[in-house]
């Protein structure tokens, strides 16, 4: 597969852009996405960086360090419900001080310093977005020592064979434009016997590709999400599987969730929580209201509400999502890379 490399020296975020360059990497990330699945999986290195040059500011704000979701437990708060599910990864994967581990699209670092504090491993986040490794390396200066950053391609990983004691992903790998490859290139940095575990987007045995509704539902979240596609949960298996690793665990946290904290809850901002505030219908209008207000100030670039507008759009989706079960954004694996070829 050719792939067109767009990495950018300087980090960008949305208030970095020109005024006028807002509309073009909107315009830019549209075409890419309207242009089909194929342009997508080609085009993944530039639809994702548009897509993230223009929404981390965004994500911070209305959602903290750590841009995943997780099952919530009756009485268990937003916030606590990310750490936990952090935490078990760790548990997984026996994290311990001297360990060497790789963050695979490690975002703007929240999940990486946590489990740096938790488990005193050393960690090696890997992430395409320049802007987003200088927001992790803030984000991570308190444990500076135990982790480092890599502006590069998980496709194509800048490190030698058998380099790591374990990886993992928190709803990064989605990004994948070819999930078997991705998973290759990880089980080549591991070390034998070293093992894999991340939370995956996907498509649940429920969704029915005859259905208008689940087709629509499906296409809403790869739009506003930067998915150049979204596989079932047993596709994440096989191709486990076909990249040499042994799958030791394979399951969707979502239904571990207390039914009246399902973990789109926080999509529709009903926690009582000033931080919930941006999330509810009241806040979202609002922060409309001000982004359309502060473009014709000429105090924000051109193209910014329409940003938000999309990302109101796409919760909207994931709640309709999670709701009627068809996709979930946690199915947890755990695989490990063989001890020796013959096992």
């Amino acid at each position: 597969m050719s792939r067109t490399s767009t990495k950018r020296s300087n980090p960008r975020s949305l208030a970095d852009l020109d005024p006028e360059e807002v509309k073009t990497v909107v315009d830019g990330y549209t075409a890419i996405y309207d242009a089909g699945l194929e342009h997508r999986r080609e085009r993944y290195q530039s639809f994702v960086n548009h897509y993230y040059d223009l929404v981390t500011d965004f994500y911070e704000f209305g959602w903290g360090q750590s841009f995943h979701f997780a099952p919530r437990h009756r009485g268990e708060s937003f916030k606590a419900s990310l750490l936990r599910h952090q935490r078990f990864l760790a548990e997984r994967l026996s994290l311990k001080p001297g360990m060497q581990v790789l963050d695979v699209g490690c975002g703007v670092g929240g999940p990486m310093g946590n489990l740096a504090r938790h488990s005193g491993a050393s960690f090696i986040g890997i992430n395409n977005n320049a802007y987003q490794i200088e927001r992790a390396k803030l984000h991570t200066r308190d444990v500076e020592s135990l982790c480092r950053f890599i502006h590069g391609d998980y496709m194509q990983i800048p490190e030698g064979d058998d380099r790591f004691d374990a990886a993992f992903a928190i709803e990064s790998m989605p990004h994948a434009p070819d999930k078997t490859g991705a998973f290759r290139e990880i089980f080549r940095v591991l070390r034998p016997g070293a093992c894999f575990a991340g939370y995956e987007w996907c498509l649940t045995e429920d969704f029915d590709p005859g259905n208008a509704d689940h087709l629509r539902i499906k296409n809403d979240i790869m739009v506003g999400d930067a998915l150049p596609d979204i596989a079932l949960t047993s596709e994440i298996c096989t191709s486990l599987r076909t990249a040499g690793f042994d799958l030791l665990e394979a399951q969707d946290r979502a239904s571990e969730s207390d039914p009246e904290t399902p973990w789109h809850r926080a999509l529709q901002g009903r926690d009582l929580t000033l931080s919930s505030i941006p999330r509810t219908p009241v806040g979202r209008a609002l922060t409309n209201l001000t982004l359309r207000v502060l473009e014709r100030l000429r105090m924000v670039p051109k193209g910014t509400r329409a940003v938000s507008t999309l990302l109101n759009a796409t919760a909207d989706s994931l709640v309709e999502g999670g709701k009627s079960g068809i996709f979930t954004p946690m199915f947890f694996f755990l695989a490990r890379k063989p001890k020796h070829s013959g096992d």
